[in-house]
C-alpha cells in the first residue's frame, strides 16, 4: 500500500537571537489540516526552525512520504547538502573541527524522520506563500507567549 502523502510547513522566530522563541507548523494532508506552536524562554532562531521540523514529523502516527517546507537554509541544506551525514561521519564535528550546534535537535530531527519518506524543501521566507506565512504568525506569536518553558538544549 503506498504511503500517505503528508505536506509539512514550518518556520521558527526569535526575538532577539539568542532571546524569547517560537516555532509554527502546519501539518496538510488531503483536506485536514492541523497547525501546531510553542515556544521556549531563551533560544535560537536556528533551534527554532530544526524544532519545527521536529515537532510536525513527531505529529505523524505512521511512516508517511513527507513533503517538508521551510525557509531556513541552514535546516534543508544539512540535509540536502549531505551535512548531516558528514557530521553524523566525523563525530559530530565540522570540516574545521569544531562542534556542530544543535546537536541534541539534529540528532532528534534523524530520529523523527526516520520512518518516513522525507523531501525538504526551501520556500522564500517572508513572501507569497501563504503556508509559510500563517507559521510565521505562528511562531511570532509562540514567541511573544508568557510564562515560556526553558529550552532544556539551550547553553
Amino acid at each position: 500500500m503506498p504511503l500517505k502523502e503528508v505536506h509539512i510547513y514550518t518556520d521558527g522566530a526569535c526575538k532577539g537571537n539568542p532571546g524569547p522563541g517560537g516555532y509554527g507548523v502546519i501539518l496538510k494532508y488531503k483536506e485536514h489540516r492541523k497547525e501546531l506552536s510553542g515556544g521556549f524562554a531563551r533560544t535560537t532562531n536556528n533551534r527554532m526552525e530544526i524544532f519545527a521540523a521536529i515537532t510536525g514529523l513527531e505529529a505523524l502516527n505512521e511512516p508517511c512520504l513527507v513533503q517538508l517546507y521551510s525557509d531556513s537554509k541552514y535546516l534543508v541544506h544539512a540535509f540536502t547538502k549531505g551535512w548531516l551525514k558528514s557530521w553524523q561521519t566525523h563525530g559530530w564535528r565540522k570540516s574545521d573541527k569544531t562542534s556542530v550546534l544543535n546537536q541534541d535537535l539534529w540528532q532528534r530531527l534523524l530520529k523523527a524522520a526516520e520512518p518516513h519518506q522525507l523531501e525538504l524543501h526551501w520556500v522564500k521566507g517572508h513572501a507569497n506563500n501563504p503556508m509559510n506565512n500563517r507559521c510565521d504568525e505562528l511562531a511570532t506569536s509562540a514567541a511573544s507567549g508568557n510564562m515560556l518553558p526553558p529550552d532544556p538544549g539551550f547553553v
